[in-house]
């Protein structure tokens, strides 16, 4: 029987920062526009955590019963390691995004923008069919634009302008900025796994590139969002703040660009996640103040 620690390996809680940093970002953003309003974030955060988790048990339970995670390098895999039956995995996938669309209805409603729920009922989609259906986009390369799209611009736009109507040109450079650095933590992922997902036809991303590329672009991930976060000084100059994550940021891709392989990777993986979580702190909070 399956315990209630390794559901929670499962859910991968060291991806949270990927759900955490655009709400953090668009709150802030919401804010420079006098229109903050912080049930309506804490709406917006408890549906980026629920799409969050549930994309984590779908991509378990569909990399599980495809076989592609029977040699792998990272958290606990409950359909691949048999600590959890796949039926069951799949239930806790699909129970997350019921959890994301009620909380995202809520949401709605409040705001009344009701064109919203297209919007969130493609985020489901998308994170079903990123490794699960007949034809993931995953398996294509495509999933950094994914992530991008939707951990990125609909996650970061989606919060504020739920919560004042519209939107600014910082909230735009934002969304980039967080959807680059949610790329980031997808490719160092993806990078880690390269040798065990090309044997099993996985074509990720860092798999099409091959692993030089792979590399490079991680550090343009990680960097340019924060000469992004600079840009926002413009409207509001408290934004210089994420200038001390370029230290961190520069530790990230020189570990990365030196070779770093595996095991190795998963300090990074962990890294990055708190880079992008520190990320959507200090810029939310320049943009607020």
């Amino acid at each position: 029987m399956t315990t209630a620690s390794e559901w929670v390996a499962g859910a991968r809680p060291r991806t949270l920062p990927a759900a955490a940093a655009p709400v953090l970002v668009g709150t802030g953003a919401a804010a420079q526009l006098d229109s903050a309003m912080l049930g309506r974030a804490a709406l917006a955060l408890g549906v980026a955590f629920a799409l969050q988790i549930g994309v984590n048990y779908a991509n378990d339970y569909s990399d599980g019963i495809r076989g592609t995670d029977t040699e792998r390098v990272g958290p606990l895999r409950l359909t691949a390691s048999g600590t959890a039956r796949p039926g069951a995995v799949k239930a806790a996938a699909f129970a997350m995004f019921g959890l994301a669309a009620l909380l995202g209805l809520w949401l709605v409603v409040l705001s009344a923008q009701w064109w919203l729920l297209l919007v969130g009922a493609a985020a489901i989609v998308a994170a079903w069919t990123y490794t699960g259906g007949r034809s993931p986009y995953g398996y294509r390369g495509l999933g950094e634009v994914g992530v991008f799209v939707f951990f990125g611009l609909v996650a970061v736009l989606g919060t504020t302008y739920t919560q004042a109507g519209r939107l600014s040109w910082p909230a735009w450079v934002g969304a980039v900025a967080v959807g680059l650095l949610a790329c980031a933590l997808l490719m160092v992922n993806n990078l880690r796994d390269v040798p065990t997902d090309a044997l099993v036809g996985k074509r990720t991303l860092a798999v099409r590139v091959g692993e030089h590329r792979a590399r490079r672009l991680y550090g343009a991930f990680v960097l340019v969002p924060i000469l992004l976060g600079m840009v926002c000084a413009v409207a509001a100059p408290w934004c210089l703040l994420v200038t001390v994550l370029l230290a961190p940021a520069v530790i990230l891709v020189v570990v990365v660009q030196l070779g770093a392989r595996g095991a190795a990777l998963v300090p990074v993986l962990a890294g990055t996640g708190m880079l992008e979580l520190g990320f959507g702190v200090l810029l939310g909070l320049g943009l607020a103040l």
